[in-house]
């Protein structure tokens, strides 16, 4: 069984959850465990089942408490946790007590005879109507009893009995979800028996109902999109078995993909290919080239088109779609370059990444993908010269410490890193100066970044107090040279101890800690310890209520 730990559990729930499970122990019952799952109720106002789910390191939990609808890791489940933990060397003991118990179970079900499972079944669906209700609409699609499964699925696809106010909160989404699933089923099950293309119009007709109900649908736990697809799967497969007439669901899957709801579920046209034929894919491509005539600036309509170019292998067609709306950032530059890429067409590839970056220059923010393309297409190439090009352009645009990295990556394959770097340095030096005068917005500075990344800390501990060098940056840069220049590190380190002491939690007591540690390094290394110990003294005077501050400057030798 996977470990976890309390620290896993005041993650996942928050330390007011974790405090408060904490006083739900004794009313932890039922526990039982497999290998990757526990179990239990907790009786709280009323009894709550709560789930821990353990994949890996990864603990998971779910409660059908009212917070724990919500999605929360609700107080029950560090209860539970809590009790798994107190009883982890038993644990392994319940595992097996709870596959013993399933096993029981399974040698009796399957020590009935028919009359005996049947007269259970009979009286379990007496008082169950979930069950029931899924049964029959099963029994009716096993049967052939068109009329039947069209009526039930018609009913389950009605969103009404799970509506408030005209719309399905997010704790109702997973019930209609649930019938959704059961007439996919259902629909499943038709095409099996059934000879004609009924089935397949059940899932089309479920399949606009989904659309329709999708904006009244509070989808955040993702139930309904999960059904959906379930329900396009059923679809799909009652195409391949039962082969409908070609054109008329090239029609539907065109209405679809380009209706207002097309996006639940989604359609992939490369997926209807072999079903649709020649005739059946020669309308679809039909009704898309129309569509996007009537709309070329609709993402849809284009979106669609290039789908079924794709499907169709067809790319100067995708490429001439592609490139009537050019995205100014760059984005639709790097799609056709992709396209060609994966055709072999290399140097065309290129080419349109090269434009993309010629058209897009006074244009930002530009699609950062397609500088990666085109540098990545450069360095395969050993088109080294070029490679630095792009990479010079893209800091001299964006003077980050990640396009600085890419720089030297470049300049260092290329042997010219030493002329190209003093260059570099002073772009960020004057960037730097811009936004110490208001001429930018300030950020700190990637100067400094660039120099500690190049190893050089002894130019950015000199550079700094000439730029706007943020605190954070000042701490990094006191690690840095604190063997060399202790006297000139310690007042760093003072400073930004200062602001910490106003407050509170675990976080903060652990950063004064690991500074107050550093402020001793300066001290030995100056042989002025005395002086420390005083100041010691102070902050834990100061400081005396924070007893966990006093426990880690305790566990630390402070």
């Amino acid at each position: 069984m996977s470990s976890f730990t309390e620290e896993d559990l005041t993650r996942l729930a928050g330390a007011r959850s974790f405090a408060r499970g904490q006083d739900y122990l004794s009313d932890v019952a039922e526990l039982s465990a497999t290998d990757d799952r526990i179990t239990a109720t907790v009786y709280g106002t009323e009894p709550y089942h709560v789930l821990l789910l353990l994949a890996g390191p990864r603990l998971t939990g779910s409660c059908d408490c009212p917070y724990g609808q919500d999605g929360h890791f609700c107080k029950h489940c560090v209860a539970v946790g809590l009790t798994a933990l107190a009883q982890r060397d038993d644990l392994q003991q319940l595992s097996a007590e709870t596959a013993r118990r399933a096993q029981t179970l399974d040698d009796w079900l399957d020590s009935l005879d028919r009359d005996q499972l049947r007269d259970l079944l009979r009286e379990q669906l007496a008082t169950d109507p979930d069950l029931h209700r899924r049964l029959e609409l099963r029994a009716a699609a096993a049967g052939s009893d068109t009329s039947a499964v069209r009526a039930q699925i018609l009913r389950l696809l009605d969103t009404r009995p799970f509506e408030q106010y005209g719309v399905v909160d997010r704790r109702d989404a997973a019930g209609y979800a649930a019938q959704l699933t059961e007439a996919a089923l259902a629909i499943r099950a038709l095409a099996t028996t059934e000879p004609d293309a009924e089935a397949v119009m059940l899932a089309e007709t479920a399949i606009n109902a989904i659309g329709e109900a999708a904006e009244r649908i509070d989808d955040s736990d993702g139930d309904l999109s999960h059904a959906a697809e379930e329900m396009a799967q059923a679809h799909l497969e009652a195409c391949r078995r039962l082969r409908p007439d070609p054109v008329r669901t090239a029609e539907w899957l065109a209405a679809h993909l380009l209706g207002d709801w097309s996006h639940l579920p989604e359609l992939d046209p490369a997926e209807y290919r072999d079903i649709l034929g020649e005739p059946g894919w020669a309308e679809l491509r039909r009704l898309t080239y129309e569509a996007h005539r009537s709309h070329p600036s609709g993402w849809t309509e284009r979106y669609v088109l290039e789908s079924v170019l794709k499907a169709d292998g067809r790319v100067d067609e995708l490429v001439t779609a592609l490139s009537t709306d050019l995205e100014p950032n760059g984005s639709t530059h790097l799609a056709i370059a992709l396209e060609l890429d994966r055709a072999g067409r290399r140097d065309e590839a290129v080419a349109w990444a090269e434009r993309g970056l010629s058209e897009t220059e006074t244009a930002p923010p530009r699609d950062r993908r397609l500088i990666e393309f085109l540098a990545h297409r450069y360095e395969e190439a050993g088109r080294l010269t070029d490679l630095v090009r792009v990479r010079r352009d893209d800091f001299r645009h964006h003077g980050t410490l990640a396009t600085y990295r890419s720089l030297r990556t470049a300049c260092r394959a290329a042997d010219c890193w030493p002329a190209e770097r003093p260059r570099a340095l002073d772009l960020l030096h004057c960037t730097a100066l811009e936004e110490h005068t208001g001429q930018r917005p300030h950020t700190a500075p990637v100067l400094i970044e660039a120099l500690l990344d190049d190893g050089d800390a002894e130019a950015a501990w000199k550079t700094a107090p000439s730029v706007p060098t943020a605190p954070a940056q000042w701490v990094r840069l006191a690690d840095a040279v604190r063997e060399q220049h202790p006297a000139e590190a310690l007042p760093v380190y003072l400073r930004a101890l200062t602001p910490l002491k106003q407050q509170t939690g675990d976080p903060a007591y652990e950063r004064m800690t690991e500074l107050l540690l550093s402020v001793r390094a300066c001290h030995r290394a100056l042989d002025t310890e005395p002086e420390f110990t005083r100041y010691l003294a102070d902050l834990r005077a100061d400081q005396k209520r924070k007893r966990n501050l006093m426990r880690m400057l305790d566990e630390h030798g402070l």
